[in-house]
């Protein structure tokens, strides 16, 4: 009778030690996934970008200056020998109409393709998320990078040269 007790009292700490391991990876799992979806939301910063700070008006906007100009090469969507220019402003390159250089003919193009960003240490060129890639002097961009005098960017089937 006392190995029955024994055995019923073995069973009950089992469960209770199970139901304890069980609400325990409950409340860490509720911890993490209350961490993780604050991470998604967007944070409130008490810092502004140049662009947020101009919007809300707290900086004169600048008149633009010239940085740059992109010669075109080859395009069918923009005369060769065309020349866009390169001011203080971001300049976006694809094949939808609401780019700064839109290419509507350029077949190779996304609609979103590349991105022109002038800083103060000189311009750079993005990829931002085309389908068949950026690519500067024959090499496809992976990250953002600066360009320097003669550099050839290819966008879809339109080649830009970029010059001071």
């Amino acid at each position: 009778m006392q190995v029955l007790a024994s055995a019923q009292v073995e069973t009950t700490l089992l469960v209770l030690k199970l139901a304890f391991l069980v609400l325990l990876y409950l409340f860490i799992w509720r911890i993490v996934r209350s961490a993780a979806r604050d991470l998604r939301l967007p944070q409130e910063s008490m810092i502004l970008a140049p662009q947020q700070a101009a919007a809300a008006g707290f900086l004169s906007h600048p008149a633009p200056r010239e940085l740059g100009h992109l010669v075109v090469l080859a395009s069918p969507a923009i005369g060769e020998g065309d020349v866009l220019t390169l001011d203080s402003h971001p300049l976006t390159v694809g094949r939808g109409a609401a780019n700064d250089v839109p290419l509507p003919e350029d077949e190779y193009a996304s609609s979103r393709h590349a991105r022109f960003e002038p800083r103060r240490d000189g311009v750079w060129v993005e990829d931002i998320g085309s389908t068949n890639g950026t690519y500067v002097n024959g090499i496809r961009l992976t990250r953002e990078r600066k360009l320097v005098p003669g550099d050839i960017v290819r966008i879809g089937e339109t080649d830009l040269r970029f010059e001071l």
